[in-house]
Formats: C-alpha cells, structure tokens, sequence
C-alpha cells in the first residue's frame, strides 16, 4: 500500500472521482477543485460546498448547505445551482436517476431531477438532523444524527425507520455495498451494518477516533477516522485490517473507494491510498 497527498488550498471536505478527474469541495472558500489543477469559484463565499457525487449526466453534484442549494458543474466546465430549502448536507445518486440529498433543518428528503425540478419529503421524525444518504434495493437510506436512528425511504416517500441498539451513538456517513449498508456512529465510535430487513449490527472502532464518513467496497468499507487523523479499512466481518496515518490535525472528512481510495483532509490536501498489487 502506497499512500501520498495532494495540496489542494481552501479545506478539502468532500471527494469524488468522475469525469477522468478527481474532484474536491472547498467547504470555507465556496469553491470546488480538481486534482488536475481546474478551480471553480461558485461567487458565494459562504455556501459551504460539502458533499459532491458523480452525476447521471456528465457533471459532478454537491451539496451548498451555506446557502441552501445544490450545485452542478458538467465535465464541459459549465457551472448552476438548484435552490432545495432546508440546509442539503448528503446526497446520491437514486435508484431512478434523480439526485437525492437530506435537508438536515427541515427534518426532510429532497429529490432533484438531472433538469433541475425539486420535490420534498418528509422523514416524519422532528429534530432528526438527517446527515448522509446513499441508495441500496431500490430504496434511499440515511442516517438521522440526533435521532440516533437509520432511515430508509422509498421513491414514493414513504419512510422507516430503524433505531440504533447504542444509545447517543450520533450516525453520519452511510454507504452501500455488496454486503450491506455501512454507516459510523461519530459518537461511539463504531461501524455499523444493516441489511434489508432492518437488522443491524454494530462494530468496534479505535476509542476517540469519531468516524465520519464511510465508502462501502467489494469486502467491506473505508472509514475516516476524524478526531484520530486516520483512515481505516474494514472487511466484511467488521474487522479493522489496515489503518492509514496522516498528521496530526489533518480532519479527514470525506472519501471515495472504488480501487483506490481517495480521502479529502481539511487541513489542505487530498490523499491518495493505493492498495498492494
């Protein structure tokens, strides 16, 4: 395993690969980079870009939760926003091609088609504070931070929802793969699975580490060990079988894993962990 950093200026926060580049978010400077060099400046300084995916469309997508929207960049350069009330924080790709994004002050579910038309739904529980969101069986699944619970919600908008066995565990990343849902609790600092038919089962991680975000892999996941200044992979028994080191202070937010693995550090740079072999 072989891992080296990016300099990337203005607090790397989310990370996605698409479009034959890396692409990073500048949560304090409302702009967004790519590793090749290309800095878009979004003209709102507060609009705190977060959490950016591929898209279905040629562009990547990222969440604006300084200023309730969701943005757009296409691989053609051209750059546009969607305005979705509510602070949008996570956000997918969904099972019908639409974007779908959580709207953590308005307890809420927005849905965004690639043309730009909102539609909102409610998750039915108050001051859930819904965090990540990611699509596994042709549902949406999210993690409900002060509600200390995972939600699943159908395209149709109807909910459920699944309380966690450890109380106060906090929920934020979640990440669907062939062996489940993962998700971390920031506040336990545990891993945690859940299949189909709601069972869950949770899994031990480095006392103090608050994990934060997570992408599920063939085998298990990778996990950001924020307060630890780490990243960790987990296979599919829950067992931690590689850990990554950055300096101290390097706040690892988001990542993506598809081969290799690719984690934003806001302390201004982006790594890169490439597996043996």
């Amino acid at each position: 395993m072989s891992v080296s950093e990016h300099a990337v200026d203005g607090a790397p926060y989310g990370v996605v690969v698409a479009g034959g580049e890396v692409w990073t978010t500048l949560v304090h400077t409302g702009r967004v980079a790519t590793l090749s060099g290309k800095v878009f400046d979004l003209e709102a300084p507060e609009s705190r870009p977060s959490v950016i995916v591929d898209g279905p469309d040629d562009a990547v997508w990222f969440t604006r939760n300084g200023d309730d929207r969701v943005g757009r960049i296409g691989y053609d350069g051209a750059v546009s926003a969607v305005q979705v009330a509510g602070a949008p924080y996570g956000l997918c790709v969904g099972p019908d091609g639409a974007l779908w994004c959580t709207l953590m002050s308005s307890d809420a579910i927005g849905r965004i088609t690639p043309a730009g038309e909102v539609t909102t739904y409610p998750i039915g529980t108050t001051g859930a504070f819904p965090a990540m969101i990611t699509t596994y069986g042709g549902d949406l699944w999210f993690t409900l931070n002060q509600a200390n619970a995972i939600g699943r919600m159908t395209v149709a908008g109807e909910v459920t929802t699944y309380p966690l066995p450890t109380d106060g565990a906090g929920p934020v990343g979640i990440s669907a793969g062939p062996s489940g849902v993962w998700f971390v609790e920031l506040l336990a600092d545990k891993a945690g699975r859940i299949d189909e038919d709601g069972t869950i089962e949770e899994f031990a991680l480095p006392a103090g580490s608050k994990p934060h975000a997570v992408a599920a892999t063939a085998d298990g996941c990778w996990i950001t060990l924020w307060a630890a200044s780490a990243a960790a992979r987990v296979d599919a028994k829950g067992n931690v079988i590689e850990q990554v080191e950055f300096a101290d202070g390097a706040e690892p937010h988001g990542l993506s894993a598809d081969g290799s693995v690719w984690v934003a550090l806001e302390k201004g740079s982006v790594a890169h962990i490439e597996p043996r072999g």
